[in-house]
């Protein structure tokens, strides 16, 4: 099984790459946001929960997550592995993901961090919002979204790497050149 977390801040290529790995390799993909937006549309309580702290700029609570998580891989019978996208965000969400997925007799093969500067990532979120329409790419929110990350998600880093399982990728460049880079990491495993 190939277990991929696709890792970088808000706006650094996670989900553009995340389909085309999905498409390369023939893994599943598991988007967090993706999931929640779904939720959201449908109006369930789980939409409207997660509504809450996604129009906050806020992380949602770990045991909402891991049980979104769990049972949408639990969905993936014959797969061949699956890129987590957007999770885990925090150490105790990586801890739980170790857990849930050793249950299953699996690990994380391979945390991949696309890492963009700061300015850059402005740049693409505003110009996501202002094309998409997504409500939480407005400046505003985009900043605490980015602080949340530095101080909740970026020491992740460091749990993967005494893990073994992180993989810098440079995350500027063309789509192409970058991409290259994540085939040649997953490749070397």
């Amino acid at each position: 099984m190939l277990n991929i977390v696709i890792f970088g801040a808000p706006g650094s290529g996670k989900g553009t790459q995340s389909e085309r790995i999905v498409e390369k390799f023939g893994i599943n993909h598991i988007s967090t946001g993706d999931v929640l937006r779904a939720e959201i549309k449908k109006g369930t309580e789980l939409g409207k929960t997660a509504k809450g702290y996604i129009d906050q700029g806020q992380l949602l609570p770990d045991e909402l997550i891991i049980d979104i998580l769990a049972s949408t891989l639990d969905s993936f019978k014959e797969s061949k592995g699956v890129i987590f996208d957007g999770f885990p965000r925090t150490i105790a969400q990586a801890e739980a993901l170790k857990k849930m997925l050793a249950e299953r007799g699996q690990e994380v093969s391979v945390m991949l961090d696309l890492d963009v500067p700061e300015e850059e990532l402005m740049t693409r979120l505003i110009k996501r919002g202002q094309e998409s329409g997504r409500a939480d790419d407005n400046e505003e929110t985009i900043k605490k979204r980015l602080v949340v990350y530095h101080s909740q998600t970026a020491p992740l880093i460091d749990w993967y790497k005494n893990e073994g399982k992180y993989q810098h990728i440079h995350g500027l460049g063309t789509m192409d050149a970058i991409f290259a880079d994540i085939v040649a990491a997953v490749e070397k495993l």
